[in-house]
Parts: C-alpha cells; structure tokens; sequence
C-alpha cells in the first residue's frame, strides 16, 4: 500500500470467472491471520466446492494446524497408533472425541482451540466438566451422575496423545503436557473401591454344564482354560491357536502369549513322573486339535450361528461384545450371580491359587505378570514354580471337596439320628 502497510486480497483465477465462479474477489484486511482463516476456511472451500461440483462438500475438512483436532488427527495416524490393540483404540478416540467437543462459554469447540492457548488450569475446568452429566427423568427433574471412569480414560488419551504429538511436531506442540499429574482418582472420596466379581470353583462347574448344554462348548472350555492358566479372554479367544498346544517340537508344553504386556512363556503339561497337571482342560483341547488343523483354537461352534462355518469369536472390529451377551445368557441359565462375567473366572483361578498358599512367585510366574517396582529374584519364573502352583491348586481343589462331602455325610448322619 502507499502507506508502506500490507493489505491482502483474495482473487480467483480469470479462467474461473469466465466460467461463472459464484466465489467473488474480495479485500481481506490487514491481519495477516485473519486473512489466512478466512481464505482456508471460508473462500477456498467455496472455491473448491464450486469447481468439483459439490463433491468436496462431502469431504471433512482437514483440522486447522496447532489446535487440539489437529493433534488428534496426528495421533491417530502415527506409527504407534497401530501398535495400540484395537479395542483401546475404540476407547481413545471415544476419549479424544469426548474432550474436543466439549463446547466453551464462547459456543466453540475445545478442539477448534489452539494447542498454545493450553494451560494446566484450563484442562482441569474441561476435566471438571467431563466428570459429571446431567440429564433430566421423566417428571424433568435434572438428575446428575458421575462417569469418572470415562472421563479419566479421556484424559489418559489426551495425555497420550499430546506426547505422540510433541516427538512429531515439537516445534507445534509445546513440551509441557498439560494433562500430565493431573492427580486422577479411581473413585470418588468415600465410595467403595469397585471390584471384579471373583467366582468360585463350584459357579465355574455349573457355568460349563450349562455351556454345553446350550451349546457353548468352546465357551465351556475356554472358562476352564482362564481358570487353569490365568489368561486374559483377549488372548483365549484372539491369540490362543493350534499351533500353540502340544506342537510337534514340544509335544508336552502349551505356548502361552499375553497380548497386554507381550510376555509369552512354554507351560509344562506334565510333572516330573509324566502325570497330567490338567487332565480335563488337556482332554477338551485334544479333541479340538485332532479336529482343527490351523488357526485360532476357540471358535463360535455352536449349531445355531448364523454363519455356516465357525467364525473367531471376536468381530471384525477385534471386540468381543458378542461374547459377552453369550456369556450372560449362560450365566442366567445356570441360575448364577447376574454380575459374573468371564473375566470372574480368571480372578476365580487367582483366588483359588492364594488360596492353596501359592507363593508370589509361583503366581507371577503363571500369570506372566511383571512390575518394575519388584526385584529381579521376585520377578522370576521357572519350570519347577508352574509346576508346583499347578499340583497345589489340584490338590487345594481337591480338599475343598473331600470337606464338603464330609460335611454332607455328617448332616445326613445327623438327619438319621433325629428320625
């Protein structure tokens, strides 16, 4: 300008107007910045979607660089968002969603806000909001309830989030997360601590007789396989293949894979004098095997699935959602508590080997779990520890039902007596 200031104009190509662009030229001010968000945001847009016939409409814009949608976009598409399990996944961008949309004082978006613009005060008002919901009953009384797991998943997300964000584009995101220490608690002051529900030796009986009675057998042996080796229902029902019971090489060991931490170890099946540790689950699973030649082990077999050849039990989406409502159903036909769930007779395993005094050791060494706060000799797994947890658990199992038939010997003595 003859001034020496600078002004910015926004002006379509000739050839566009020759061909009746709507899109107009037009002054755009001297802000530098608020010349650049109208023309990306407001003109160019109008421009292509005029030139494409509409088809760009149809086509999310990308975020604006430096807001926080920006940082989720650059989340989701790095390398170490494939490394996540699918299932978590889900929950992140639920997490990140959540956050990014919630709506400020000013009517924008959280997301639509530049990352710059972050402090540590302002995620905790965010983090405030989150953790309570309002919603109104029939007779529109506002009811409020606290979803405090949720809301501190989505923290957990941002916080992962902005760290993936910094090591990509450290000169955009700032160094300070501000959702770090943010101080999270589990449950609010005062609430009970909420637990899995832990089943009992009995309850997994009843639950596999009622399995294969509806036709669940692999469900029927999969609850005893997460009872016997502690296994999470992710890698039963996920990883657990043929390949990794009795394989040629070692036709006395199962291979054992946690997706969680990515341990993996070899059971032994057999103790030093060639007995079975686990007569009833090695039986199912060699039934299985002689008819199953590759690929997962535990598989929707059941006669009344829809697809004619057995399908993995997990979706396409990698969730196990469906095997949860079978699982339910079989629970309510075994007449058992409504609150167990698979995962019960995992604890169930873990209760059933502190009770037959199992050592921390022999119990981290079958649950392959880990911690960096232990010493290394805490930490160490042996051959001999699987062994001799497995012949405890047996026998504690064992024990537990001699008393119960003395005890019903006993009463029915007494019942003789009184007659």
């Amino acid at each position: 300008m003859k001034n020496g200031r600078w002004a910015y104009f926004f002006d379509p190509p000739s050839w566009a107007r020759r061909q009746g662009c709507h899109v107009k030229a037009e002054a755009l001010g001297e802000e530098y910045a608020a010349a650049v968000e109208r023309a990306e945001n407001i003109l160019l847009p109008a421009f292509d979607s005029w030139r494409s016939g509409g088809l760009t409409d149809m086509v999310p814009p990308s975020p604006v660089p430096g807001t926080f949608d920006w940082l989720a976009s650059i989340f989701e598409t790095h390398q170490k968002w494939r490394e996540i399990e699918r299932n978590t996944q889900r929950l992140y961008k639920q997490g990140l969603a959540l956050f990014a949309n919630q709506t400020l004082k000013d009517g924008s978006r959280v997301g639509s806000k530049q990352l710059s613009d972050f402090t540590k005060g302002f995620v905790d008002a965010i983090y405030a909001k989150l953790l309570v919901v309002e919603h109104r009953d029939a007779c529109g009384n506002v009811i409020k309830r606290e979803r405090r797991r949720f809301a501190n998943a989505a923290m957990t997300s941002c916080r992962r989030a902005w760290f993936v964000g910094h090591r990509v584009q450290e000169t955009i995101v700032p160094a300070i997360n501000p959702f770090s220490r943010m101080g999270l608690k589990t449950r609010a002051p005062g609430q009970p601590a909420r637990q899995t529900p832990t089943a009992t030796w009995d309850e997994l009986v009843a639950f596999r007789a009622a399995a294969k009675k509806l036709g669940y057998f692999s469900v029927a042996t999969a609850a005893l396989l997460t009872w016997e080796w502690l296994q999470r229902q992710e890698h039963v029902f996920g990883v657990f293949e043929i390949s990794h019971y009795r394989p040629t090489e070692r036709p006395d060991s199962v291979r054992i894979v946690h997706p969680k931490n990515g341990e993996e170890a070899w059971w032994p099946l057999f103790d030093e004098m060639g007995e079975p540790l686990f007569p009833e689950l090695m039986a199912e699973l060699d039934a299985i095997k002689a008819k199953t030649v590759w690929g997962l082990v535990f598989r929707r077999d059941h006669e009344h699935r829809r697809s004619p050849a057995p399908l993995p039990w997990p979706t396409e989406r990698k969730d196990l959602r469906y095997l949860r409502s079978v699982v339910k159903k079989i629970v309510a036909a075994a007449g058992l508590r409504s609150e167990l769930s698979f995962t019960s007779f995992r604890h169930g395993g873990f209760t059933e080997g502190a009770d037959s005094d199992l050592t921390d050791a022999e119990l981290r060494a079958a649950a392959r779990h880990r911690s960096s706060h232990q010493m290394p000799t805490y930490a160490k797994r042996t051959r001999k520890q699987l062994i001799a947890g497995s012949k405890k658990r047996r026998a504690q199992r064992a024990k537990a039902a001699l008393v119960g038939l003395v005890a019903r010997r006993n009463d029915g003595a007494a019942r003789d007596i009184s007659h």
